[in-house]
């Protein structure tokens, strides 16, 4: 049964987010807020963690797993960004968008795409998310939750945060609640491998990704 935490979503109390940090530390798997949708997570570094995430998810290894950055400059770390593409980020983050970026040796395989070797990152505008990977030291695992059916297979509906909290609290060792009920609507994804930007998936915000967009 997982351990519930109820963390402000404005200010989150230190000692809360400690315990969560070394739950996270020691391997947990957790079901947390963002400013997109629930997600479930985990330490970036901890590899039976990403296991774990990956069998809740019934993602096969050739798929990556997107994770949170606290800043733009601790992206840097774990992607490389051409000049291009960091002016394009400047202008979007924090914000609803996942970033797809060539890969340091700082992003483990399992989390990477194998052949391209690209990860995804986000830089959200969550306040929960920020204070857990500020305490954390390294990113986060953030993947979903929102499509998970019952059987596992993904599923096109909306569920509450406690319809969720149900639904997996068998599943992960730690449940954030922020006492606001989870958007809907997925992060943009944007391509930035390439010299021109592409948009893969049209989700929250877009509007603002076509407006930074340079012409080509």
């Amino acid at each position: 049964m997982a351990t519930l935490y109820h963390v402000h979503p404005n200010t989150p109390q230190l000692r809360l987010i400690e315990q969560i940090r070394d739950e996270l530390r020691s391997g947990a798997v957790m079901l947390y807020p963002t400013d997109t949708v629930y997600a479930i997570g985990c330490d970036l570094t901890v590899k039976s963690a990403v296991e774990r995430v990956r069998r809740i998810k019934r993602l096969d290894n050739d798929k990556p797993l997107t994770f949170l950055c606290s800043s733009l400059s601790n992206v840097a770390h774990y992607a490389r960004v051409q000049d291009g593409a960091y002016r394009l980020m400047r202008r979007l983050v924090p914000g609803p968008y996942t970033f797809l970026l060539p890969a340091t040796k700082l992003v483990p395989r399992l989390v990477m795409e194998p052949k391209r070797k690209t990860t995804g990152i986000r830089v959200p505008d969550h306040a929960i998310c920020r204070s857990l990977i500020d305490a954390l030291g390294n990113p986060v695992i953030s993947t979903s939750a929102h499509t998970l059916s019952e059987d596992g297979n993904t599923k096109d509906g909306h569920r509450s945060r406690f319809e969720l909290f149900d639904h997996l609290e068998k599943s992960v060792d730690v449940i954030i609640d922020s006492g606001v009920e989870p958007g809907f609507e997925v992060s943009t994804i944007i391509d930035l491998t390439q010299d021109v930007p592409e948009i893969v998936r049209h989700g929250l915000g877009w509007e603002a990704v076509v407006e930074w967009m340079p012409v080509s």
